[in-house]
């Protein structure tokens, strides 16, 4: 396991943090603690073989968390001294003092042990913010140049985005965490025109938890085949540029995991998030359509439909040892044979519901910078594997009149996580089991739990994949997280296909 980055551990957290739990203790506070982060962004980018922007940023400082009179308070800054570290104590404290006047229920935390100066580092080989820049450039220089070989292709571009987080936690309980997260995004995209179209064909790859190897290491030792894709990609695109628009009606679907991953985002984990279940959150993503009193007798989707929450699966984005509430990570079931069974939550939440989890957080605490707040965030949610599932093959073999989906691209969906329609990078035509082309214009639409409850077959561990995003939003103001959720190749039967371009034009 790689060490925490000394430049991080030379910083005073620990004497700031301690100068502040004491201060609010001595105000009265039944609860503080604090979050020292520093986060370092860095993103480049290329297109058509030329440098467009390179950035490396960092946000750093720590926060002040306390329940004083049954009221939350908060405060950060990024002076870092002792004196200020005492003044954000007081100012969390004032803040409560004041909330206490309007809050009705006094805030009360679910029990959780003490872990005392614990350290976690997530799983990654080498640093991608040690890699030289140039040395990133001339990479994606590369790709860019290569993609534009193919002729359907007439611009390309390149990124790589990459994230190293750390920080260090502590309560007056007695938990003490330091911890340092690596996260990479590479990705490309190639673009051309038609006789009477403009589109785009991207990678497939998915946003890991891991470092600069992920672009340099085989396969075999879980990196991706970028050589393969991008010969491939040019070929995918010119094929799609002429592809024939689809007839809308109702096609069997086998979604690979690269389509289905957004799908599991906005329709299962937006949609278990206990704050939106509650209604207590609505910004970006809404409400939910599984409130609380479907527990257990909600049927989500079909009985092969198994579902967990997982904060600590190897390399996923919303990975990490201690959530920001020094909880420990856990996984636990989301939905049990297409039965909803649990949902995400944090510590008010589970004092909330003790009936859940056994009466604690599973630790899905997160806040994306000193400066917020920590609020409920998603974990990696993913669709479990069937152990003796059947292979892409068999399930492409399996189907009369379908369709094949690869890629994430567009999506939509209600503020009730019920209604939606999802694009992709690329569709296939399935007749008689056997892939006979890609078509285009497409759009597969439904609610969630008719969608869910079409799911006929799930593949096997071989065809299970993680993917995810850098970006999920929530909260006002607004906070982003990465989060992964994994999936295996799976059949939906008698799905409703929309054909986009006619669908626009009315």
């Amino acid at each position: 396991m790689p060490e925490i980055d000394p430049t991080f551990t030379a910083l005073p957290y620990r004497e700031l943090g301690a100068a502040a739990l004491a201060r609010a203790q001595e105000l009265g506070a039944t609860h503080a603690d604090f979050r020292f982060e520093r986060v370092r962004y860095q993103h480049v980018g290329v297109r058509d073989g030329s440098l467009q922007g390179a950035s490396d940023t960092e946000d750093l400082g720590f926060a002040v968390r306390v329940i004083h009179r049954g009221a939350w308070g908060f405060a950060s800054g990024v002076l870092l001294t002792t004196d200020e570290a005492v003044r954000l104590a007081e100012s969390a404290v004032a803040v409560a003092t004041v909330a206490a006047e309007m809050t009705t229920v006094p805030v009360e935390l679910a029990p959780e042990p003490v872990h005392d100066d614990v350290t976690w580092v997530s799983s990654y080989v080498v640093n991608p913010l040690d890699v030289p820049t140039a040395e990133k450039v001339d990479l994606l220089v590369d790709w860019t140049d290569r993609l534009r070989q193919g002729a359907a292709v007439d611009h390309a571009s390149a990124s790589a985005q990459q994230v190293q987080e750390n920080k260090y936690y502590a309560d007056l309980a007695g938990t003490a965490t330091t911890q340092q997260r690596i996260r990479i995004h590479p990705t490309f995209e190639a673009m051309g025109a038609g006789a009477d179209t403009f589109d785009s064909m991207a990678s497939i790859a998915p946003p890991v938890g891991r470092g600069w190897e992920y672009l340099t290491d085989p396969v075999s030792a879980g990196g991706h085949d970028w050589d393969a894709e991008l010969d491939e990609v040019p070929e995918l695109l010119a094929e799609k540029l002429k592809a024939p628009s689809i007839e809308a009606g109702r096609y069997d679907l086998v979604i690979h995991p690269s389509n289905l991953w957004l799908t599991i985002h906005e329709s299962i984990g937006h949609a278990t998030e206990l704050d939106r279940a509650l209604g207590y959150e609505a910004n970006y993503a809404g409400t939910s359509f599984a409130t609380y009193d479907k527990l257990n007798t909600l049927q989500y989707g079909s009985r092969i439909m198994n579902v967990t929450g997982d904060r600590t699966v190897e390399h996923g984005l919303a990975t990490v040892g201690y959530d920001d509430e020094g909880v420990q990570t856990q996984s636990w079931d989301i939905v049990k044979d297409g039965v909803l069974v649990g949902y995400q939550l944090d510590r008010p939440m589970g004092h909330m519901k003790p009936e859940l989890n056994g009466g604690r957080s599973n630790g899905c605490a997160y806040a994306d910078s000193p400066g917020h707040i920590p609020i409920q965030r998603m974990a990696n949610v993913s669709l479990q594997a069937a152990p003796d599932g059947p292979s892409r093959e068999e399930l492409i073999g399996s189907v009369e009149h379908g369709l094949y989906v690869v890629g994430d691209k567009s999506w939509s969906i209600d503020m009730q996580r019920f209604n939606f329609q999802f694009t992709a990078q690329r569709f296939y035509r399935i007749e008689k089991g056997q892939l006979v082309g890609q078509v285009r214009d497409v759009a597969y639409q439904a609610t969630t739990t008719d969608f869910w409850g079409a799911m006929e077959a799930v593949g096997g561990p071989q065809t299970w994949e993680l993917h995810g995003a850098f970006n999920c939003g929530k909260a006002q103001p607004g906070q982003v997280a990465a989060v992964s959720h994994g999936a295996p190749v799976s059949l939906f039967r008698d799905i409703r296909i929309l054909n986009t371009t006619e669908e626009g034009g009315q």
